[in-house]
């Protein structure tokens, strides 16, 4: 049987991490096989890619070449680890996926979603998640949250990119829900976590 593979989105401090952890609970409790990884990282090589693009030194990194390492490391994780695992009959649970490429790069950074999309259709040659769920947290919050953890977050180079950037790439994200509703759900992410874990829960429920 094939499995299940769900995505999960949204801007920095949105809690989305926290989230997964809690809707993989339900689903073991419910009975389901799931499995979390992340990206960009996953696997050792993709991990490697991802030290790359959050290093706080890279401060020179040309917004084309950020995409493409995005790319590169995506197409490692899904050969590797995704499909194999969807082959097994896994629900997988992953912590970002295309459209964070999308928001980030094709959106905030100017360079276009369309173009950002192309480059990533060729990386992963079709594989879109079954859902997707945009934990939809304004900016503003997002930051503060990241600054009330600040022993916990990991600060890498786009945590330190200035407040705009972070309000374009919301605005990125809400963009996309428009343009694929049919596969990414927004869910109200400024309450709290039990609240907005259940309601993801609930989406992935129904998919199943």
């Amino acid at each position: 049987m094939k499995g299940m593979f769900i995505s999960f989105e949204g801007t920095d401090g949105s809690g989305k991490t926290s989230v997964i952890k809690e809707v993989e609970r339900y689903l073991k409790v419910a009975g389901y096989d799931v499995v979390i990884t992340r990206e960009p990282g996953g696997v050792s090589i993709a991990e490697q890619v991802r030290n790359v693009i959050h290093d706080v030194q890279n401060t020179e990194m040309d917004p084309i070449c950020e995409a493409y390492l995005y790319a590169a490391s995506r197409r490692q994780h899904l050969v590797q680890k995704v499909l194999p695992l969807l082959d097994e009959g896994k629900i997988v649970l992953c912590d970002r996926y295309i459209d964070s490429s999308l928001a980030y790069q094709g959106y905030a950074r100017g360079i276009g979603i369309d173009k950002v999309k192309a480059i990533n259709d060729f990386a992963v040659d079709g594989v879109y998640p079954d859902l997707t769920i945009f934990i939809n947290v304004k900016p503003e919050i997002g930051i503060k949250r990241i600054l009330e953890h600040q022993s916990t977050h990991e600060f890498n180079r786009l945590d330190r990119e200035p407040s705009e950037f972070h309000k374009k790439t919301y605005e990125g994200y809400l963009e996309l829900v428009k343009l694929f509703p049919e596969r990414i759900k927004s869910v109200d992410g400024e309450r709290n976590i039990k609240a907005v874990s259940m309601d993801c829960f609930k989406l992935i429920k129904d998919l199943l």
